[in-house]
């Protein structure tokens, strides 16, 4: 049973062959079920659900990794990583191809009650720069749509730098579309990103989240309190045990972020 197998793969951080090429059939739809069942037995084991993640919102991507649609995943008090004066040490066991991505992130004052973006500005408590860590249990990242919705939407750990109240920020919705993170390992600077890159904006890509919980009723609506990140502005690169990277950003008054892995 794929839910089962799901299970421990996370649990023993396997790498398995795609799920959709031995489950004939398997959907998006029927990969958020899959993952339901992962959350549950979480649920079961303590773990707290604190936020979302956004993935594949990057459509500089589509073509390369050949999923052509965001989808979502649960980000949980066990994955979060607080970064402690914009500088965190990240550990990697459990993750299977971890990648860095960097993003922008949100925590939302009140739950969102439509996808439009002037009315989710007024449910934006504040917004942080925020690095995913993703990961893959399919050998060398070859994925569907269907496979990343069953694999809790790629998460591995989220952490998340110094937080801005979104209402102290003039213009947001306007500079959120040109705001750049550039993406450094030790002093050479690998990749750099714009806000439009993830569905024309960050806040964007939060209305398309919204939009598509609507579409799931099995799915758990977007709740004040929660923390979504938006999408990898950037590539995702991959990372390893004694890596140093820093991100930097401009366009945004948000400090960038100094990860250590172990």
């Amino acid at each position: 049973m794929l839910a089962e197998e799901l299970i421990g793969v996370h649990e023993k951080a396997l790498t398995v062959r795609p799920f959709t090429e031995r489950y004939p059939g398997l959907s998006a739809a029927g990969g958020y079920i899959a993952a339901r069942a992962l959350h549950d037995y979480r649920l079961k084991n303590g773990w707290k659900p604190v936020g979302r993640k956004i993935g594949f919102t990057n459509r500089t991507l589509w073509q390369r990794y050949g999923v052509h649609e965001p989808m979502w995943g649960t980000v949980y008090d066990r994955t979060l990583i607080k970064a402690d004066n914009d500088r965190a040490t990240v550990p990697l066991e459990g993750l299977v191809q971890p990648r860095i991505e960097p993003e922008i992130a949100f925590r939302l004052r009140a739950a969102p009650k439509s996808a439009d973006p002037k009315e989710l500005l007024s449910c934006i408590e504040w917004m942080a720069h925020s690095v995913e860590i993703v990961q893959c249990h399919h050998p060398n990242w070859k994925v569907t749509i269907a496979d990343c919705t069953t694999d809790n939407g790629l998460h591995g750990r989220l952490i998340v730098g110094t937080s801005v109240a979104a209402a102290k920020v003039a213009g947001l919705a306007e500079l959120l579309p040109f705001a750049e993170a550039r993406l450094y390992k030790g002093a050479l600077m690998v990749d750099k990103g714009v806000g439009t890159n993830v569905l024309g904006s960050p806040l964007l890509a939060l209305a398309h989240l919204v939009e598509l919980l609507k579409r799931q009723p099995e799915a758990p609506p977007l709740l004040a309190g929660e923390i979504v990140t938006t999408g990898v502005l950037t590539d995702a690169h991959p990372v390893v045990a004694g890596d140093e990277w820093r991100t930097e950003i401009s366009g945004l008054p948000l400090p960038g972020l100094k990860i250590s892995f172990r």
